[in-house]
């Protein structure tokens, strides 16, 4: 069955969604990723550095039996050869998700680039930006389109 996903350019408030969106695993587990940042911003709230987020997600990743690797190295192939330099993604979550914590006022267009960026190199299918620095927990969906 396939599904056709629309890009939401507005910020996203956290909040409970409708039933057709659990019915496709990656959407599941977005709506697991986003629990756990909601649950991580509920105890937490704003104003610690990103690096304190993250390992509150680790901590609830583990309790949950979500799999995850942390700080994933991303290499840049061109042409035939593997360039110097990479990127690291926060989280890859269950091996399809790219997870990017952010804890700032707000976001600038190099993170949606930073994404975008990450889901260029992974082939990844989706990815969640995610701003615990704001008076509520917000979020961006990027989906790799080829």
């Amino acid at each position: 069955m396939s599904k056709d996903y629309t890009i939401n350019e507005n910020w996203t408030e956290v909040k409970e969604p409708e039933q057709e969106y659990l019915s496709d695993p990656v959407n599941d587990i977005t709506y697991k990723i986003i629990g756990v940042c909601f649950d991580v911003y509920n105890e937490l709230g704003r104003g610690f550095a990103e690096v304190v987020y993250k390992d509150a997600i680790e901590y609830e990743f583990k309790k949950r039996a979500i799999s995850f690797e942390w700080e994933k190295k991303f290499n840049i192939k061109y042409k035939d050869t593997i360039l110097p330099h990479y990127y690291f993604a926060d989280f890859v979550v269950e091996n399809k998700v790219i997870l990017e914590i952010k804890a700032s006022q707000g976001i600038i267009e190099d993170h949606f680039k930073q994404v975008i960026n990450y889901l260029a190199v992974s082939n990844s299918p989706l990815a969640l930006l995610i701003n615990f620095g704001e008076a509520s927990l917000k979020y961006k969906r990027r989906i790799l389109t080829k």
